[in-house]
């Protein structure tokens, strides 16, 4: 089975990288929506995968899902997107302009049964949410659980070419006034290699 994984910086892969060397491939886009998307377009241009698996670290607005868990996202909305009227916000879906949500192509149960994680929907942003005000706003608008900055163009990505997708990441921090004291980073990604490392090892003695 071919498998690639796909995440925004090295770090956040590492440990899985070295483990399976060139078992798998891996491919680092770079952070935010725009390298996500114009890498993936490169890459599925030659090349065709099995099952592609974006990881990386997230923001939580939800506080049952503490820093350091791990979750599958099963859907995932561009959260900026659309045009602003007055006090409003009326989304590219609502203008007519296309989507702006978008899902896995299958599942962490289709992919491995023997795998579950805690599922949560989430939001991509240009610009991580640090400001009361602007926490409050998105949370009354698209009730996220969690943020990143990259997975609604992997998905978006992966649907363009029918690319068989799922979407994992782990809690680096709670979505609040930013405050890099209460991250927990190097948890978020060891616990993330972890997991991913025992999902792909089961999927490739399948």
């Amino acid at each position: 089975m071919l498998i690639l994984v796909v995440a925004a910086t090295a770090p956040e892969v590492e440990p899985l990288a070295k483990y399976f060397g060139n078992k798998i491939d891996v491919l680092i886009t770079g952070a935010g929506m725009v390298p996500t998307a114009f890498a993936l377009g490169r890459l599925f241009a030659h090349n065709k995968y099995d099952l592609v698996i974006n990881l990386g670290i997230a923001g939580s607005f939800d506080k049952s899902i503490e820093p350091g868990f791990v979750v599958e996202v099963t859907d995932d909305t561009f959260a900026e997107t659309g045009a602003e009227d007055d006090e409003k916000f009326i989304p590219m879906n609502v203008l007519g302009f296309g989507e702006v949500t978008y899902k896995p192509t299958t599942s962490l149960d289709e992919v491995e049964s023997n795998f579950y994680l805690k599922k949560a929907r989430a939001i991509t942003v240009n610009t991580v949410h640090g400001n009361d005000t602007s926490i409050k706003k998105v949370q009354e608008r698209l009730n996220p659980q969690l943020e990143s900055m990259e997975g609604a163009a992997f998905f978006y990505a992966c649907r363009q070419v029918n690319a068989r997708c799922i979407q994992i990441r782990a809690v680096s921090n709670f979505v609040e006034k930013r405050n890099r004291d209460n991250w927990q980073i190097g948890l978020a990604i060891k616990n993330l290699n972890t997991f991913a490392i025992d999902l792909i090892d089961a999927i490739i003695k399948l």
